[in-house]
């Protein structure tokens, strides 16, 4: 009797533990199967059914509409975004760039200037709505916001990053080791800059016995 006692008890046990989830579920083995767009727009669908104040979702759905040609919906899901996290740049960036596909660039300009105007002199919050015009491809926007967090913040080394990388990606190499060069000199732990300046033909050396600050160095090029 104790035995089949203990044998239930070890059953229990080890339904239990397959519903915690120990073991992946058809469900969770599902979900790694890319979805289809179709899929993907009922699933956020769903999401912003249960809660409709969720701007990631609303984000994505605006994506996926965007990439089809729905611009006006794309917009009303962006707007939304905003409208429930005020500082998804993200979100600001799509609405500029889906008002300039709309044939709109009066109001895309008018719209990408006020959310600069709202950033203000925020250097953090500049440089991350300047990341998102520059992952959505309305680098002249990008640019302005790198370019006005520079007098709040002279200093930093993560702007004078971002214009670095700016110019590199418009194959501007010259003005590209120019802020690269600064960056490095407000702090020289940053791997990423020193490598960039490795492909820019400059060797950066750590002095010996010194402060340890790295010293840089032309290569021939």
């Amino acid at each position: 009797m104790a035995g089949k006692v203990q044998s239930f008890g070890l059953a229990v046990f080890v339904c239990m533990w397959l519903a915690a989830g120990c073991v992946p579920s058809a469900i969770e083995k599902d979900t790694q199967t890319p979805l289809s767009v179709e899929q993907r727009q009922a699933m956020l669908a769903r999401e912003i059914s249960r809660k409709f104040e969720n701007p990631k979702a609303h984000f994505e759905l605006g994506q996926l509409y965007q990439e089809q040609g729905r611009l006006g919906d794309a917009e009303f899901h962006y707007r939304t975004a905003i409208s429930f996290d005020a500082v998804h740049w993200p979100a600001r960036a799509a609405l500029v760039k889906v008002l300039e596909q709309s044939n709109q660039a009066a109001t895309a300009k008018q719209t990408a200037e006020a959310f600069m105007n709202e950033v203000g002199t925020s250097t953090e919050n500049l440089l991350g709505l300047g990341r998102a015009f520059q992952e959505q491809h309305v680098d002249n926007y990008a640019l302005a916001c790198y370019r006005q967090a520079l007098p709040s913040a002279p200093d930093s080394p993560e702007a004078h990053k971002r214009l670095g990388d700016y110019y590199w990606g418009k194959g501007d190499k010259v003005r590209a080791e120019e802020y690269y060069r600064r960056s490095f000199e407000l702090d020289w732990n940053q791997p990423d800059v020193a490598y960039q300046l490795g492909l820019l033909g400059r060797v950066i050396r750590v002095a010996p016995e010194k402060s340890g600050q790295p010293t840089e160095n032309q290569t021939r090029q």
